[in-house]
């Protein structure tokens, strides 16, 4: 099932995604189900949004992919390498990718993304994705010369837009799978990799984490990104594609 957030006639609303149209929702499905209002909407005429804010945070694994590691001339983890980004980086699909002055390069980090459906704490690994209410895709926009300089992501990362998610929220799918996370920036592939490589699984990371700190219903995952982050720059448009769930599209600009 695929789940959208949107706006129409100035409301913002929920809706399960049925091939062109949208099927409303009567309240977010995370916490009232999956009634329906009988009502539908053409997607044509709604704008998406970011398919959920989270209520408190965005976790985020570093280095999860060996060649990505490579390609920063880091080592790999022996544990997940967790930060955080605030919710209020969250934009959504169509939004802008704002480049702050003080960075002088901005770069894509196209990953997968799991949207946490209930209260999860010490939650052991073999139960971890029971808590997951669905997955989405995410751009782990990093200002790369502010992570050098600051010796520490929380700037470089927590920019207002840096954390580009959707287009929308799907229940079936399999983060052990086969998806290839592709990022493509003015239509030109730079960045592809099979999430199959990560390090740190899905699973593990939430039992990780979740043994550190609490992870509320609209918390978001992100998996880490594949070998290939790069520059854009304003003017340029960032894609995110993963297969089975969708393209992720953003343009950049200046502040």
């Amino acid at each position: 099932m695929r789940i959208a957030r949107f706006s129409h006639n100035d409301a913002i609303r929920f809706g399960i995604v049925d091939e062109g149209e949208l099927v409303v929702l009567s309240g977010d499905p995370m916490f009232s189900g999956y009634d329906t209002t009988g009502e539908r909407v053409p997607l044509a005429d709604v704008a998406l949004l970011a398919p959920v804010i989270p209520r408190s945070k965005v976790v985020c694994v570093g280095r999860n992919y060996r060649d990505h590691a490579a390609e920063l001339g880091n080592d790999v983890p022996v544990e997940p390498l967790l930060f955080l980004k605030p919710n209020t980086s969250v934009i959504g699909p169509g939004d802008a990718i704002v480049l702050p002055p003080q960075s002088d390069r901005v770069d894509f980090e196209g990953e997968l993304a799991a949207v946490i459906g209930r209260i999860a704490k010490n939650v052991p690994s073999e139960r971890a994705l029971d808590y997951v209410f669905g997955y989405t895709i995410a751009n782990d926009v990093t200002a790369r010369d502010l992570q050098k300089s600051d010796g520490q992501w929380a700037r470089a990362k927590g920019f207002d837009t840096f954390c580009p998610l959707g287009p929308a929220i799907e229940t079936d799918f399999d983060p052990a799978g086969d998806a290839v996370v592709t990022t493509r920036v003015n239509g030109e592939v730079r960045q592809q990799g099979p999430i199959s490589d990560m390090i740190f699984s899905l699973a593990d990371v939430i039992a990780y984490a979740s043994a550190a700190f609490t992870l509320l219903p609209g918390d978001v995952i992100l998996t880490g990104t594949p070998a290939g982050v790069g520059p854009f720059i304003a003017g340029d448009t960032v894609e995110v594609e993963i297969s089975g769930l969708g393209i992720l599209r953003n343009p950049a600009r200046d502040a």
